[in-house]
């Protein structure tokens, strides 16, 4: 089994007041995040971002571990999550990943078969209960 841990701590109320974030490996160390940088514009994190962050880069990995698989090395995988937020509903409805790929060699319909199993299999898409969306482009 392993463990990853990471601390918030947060202070005052949910409007007004403030947080940091901290991780175990402290890549995050008191990363201040609030109310604006999670709603409006503000400077530091937020959780949805952090959730975008382990998503892209969960994803990617996953896929360069199923083209290995299937026989490919990736030059580069470029991958962008976004995930979206409803104020209203008070939960994350979407994450849209953006894949821009070079793999020497693959087809496109091989390319498409592999990036749609990771996107499927990959741990953080399995722990999100909302709806997954890739577009994936190979380039170059």
């Amino acid at each position: 089994m392993i463990n990853r841990k990471a601390t918030a701590i947060w202070k005052g109320t949910g409007k007004e007041g403030t947080g940091t974030i901290s991780t175990q490996s402290t890549v995050l160390e008191n990363t201040q995040y609030s109310f604006n940088t999670r709603f409006a514009e503000g400077k530091g994190t937020n959780p949805e971002e952090l959730v975008a962050a382990a998503h892209a880069g969960c994803f990617a990995m996953k896929l360069s571990f199923e083209l290995n698989a299937a026989g490919f090395t990736a030059d580069e995988l470029n991958a962008t999550a976004t995930i979206s937020l409803d104020p209203a509903q008070g939960k994350i409805v979407k994450s849209a990943i953006e894949l821009k790929a070079q793999v020497p060699g693959i087809s496109a319909e091989q390319f498409a078969q592999v990036a749609d199993k990771a996107k499927k299999e990959c741990p953080i898409s399995q722990l999100l209960n909302t709806e997954i969306t890739l577009n994936a482009e190979l380039v170059g």
